[in-house]
């Protein structure tokens, strides 16, 4: 009698175990920050890392996010991709580029490893640009960056439909956090409206514009340094002579894709008094977007009041 007592008792010890296995493998739990047990982040590529780093902010740990497009000292027109960037998209199932030609690598990135499972993200599409000599620097487009955030959201709740209130949720926040960028951006604007700048090439063009401030650079100097080529002789003329006549009131400089001609015009603003403000193309290593883009506003406000 005893025996069969516990060979009963251990058959029903056995049945608890098993049961417990099977209710443990078939759920799963929340952390309360968006981590959920049994599940594999998402990969996400993202072709420049200001849009890694939005859905780092977005996706939390349930993305891992592989930025293409980091090094500070780099020229993001000369950019080549590697076999470690076709690895990385291959795996992706999500994929974030600029478009507009921006990052035309990411085409061939793509086309060398189609997927009909993957989701792209493409900005220019999400802000309707299209046009082929359109200032591709999105990015910039400040009063436009909660389109760009709810996109990355869309994107990652279309490849992980059960997280999806979680990246809306997140998106909500990061549209939250922009509130000090937007203000400083409309402190300019309602301080130093039409004031005369002028860019070494129209990276912070959108940021301008945004800022109500009035763009002295000749266009076909602007045009020619974005594409590589020399300016013309006239056009190299005109622009200096917006620094030795001190015409403007700052000079924006692309500290990130520099040459003898934009280098000859920083030495010109420091012997004409121009306030110099470095804008950058990429986001510098330990800052988030927010506090990159802040940090240049407000160097920008700095400046304007000389």
């Amino acid at each position: 009698m005893t025996d069969m007592i516990m060979r009963g008792k251990v058959r029903a010890l056995i049945g608890m175990l098993l049961a417990a296995a099977v209710t443990a493998g078939c759920s799963s739990s929340s952390d309360g920050r968006g981590t959920t047990s049994g599940t594999e982040p998402i990969n996400v590529v993202a072709a420049e890392n200001f849009y890694g780093d939005i859905a780092k902010q977005i996706g939390g740990s349930h993305v891992t996010v592989t930025s293409i497009l980091s090094d500070p000292d780099a020229d993001p027109h000369l950019y080549e991709p590697g076999t470690a960037n076709g690895a990385a998209v291959a795996a992706a199932r999500l994929v974030i580029d600029n478009g507009v030609g921006y990052d035309s690598f990411m085409d061939k990135l793509l086309d060398a490893s189609p997927d009909p499972n993957r989701k792209v993200v493409t900005m220019a599409d999400v802000l309707h640009i299209s046009a082929s000599d359109a200032n591709p620097h999105l990015w910039y487009d400040l009063p436009h960056v909660p389109q760009i955030a709810a996109a990355i959201a869309d994107g990652l709740g279309a490849v992980d439909p059960a997280n999806r209130p979680y990246y809306e949720a997140q998106a909500s926040t990061f549209d939250a956090s922009l509130k000090p960028l937007d203000d400083a951006v409309a402190q300019i604007k309602a301080t130093d409206a039409g004031d005369p700048v002028a860019y070494t090439e129209p990276v912070p063009g959108y940021l301008l514009q945004a800022a109500d401030l009035t763009v002295e650079t000749p266009e076909a100097f602007a045009i020619a340094i974005e594409e590589g080529n020399e300016p013309s002789p006239q056009a190299v003329a005109d622009m200096n002579a917006l620094l030795t006549g001190k015409k403007i009131k700052v000079l924006l400089y692309n500290s990130q894709a520099t040459s003898p001609i934009t280098e000859h015009l920083l030495q010109l603003a420091d012997q004409n008094g121009v306030p110099v403000v470095p804008v950058t193309e990429t986001l510098p290593p330990g800052k988030t977007f927010q506090e990159w883009q802040l940090g240049q506003v407000q160097a920008l406000a700095a400046a304007l009041k000389g």
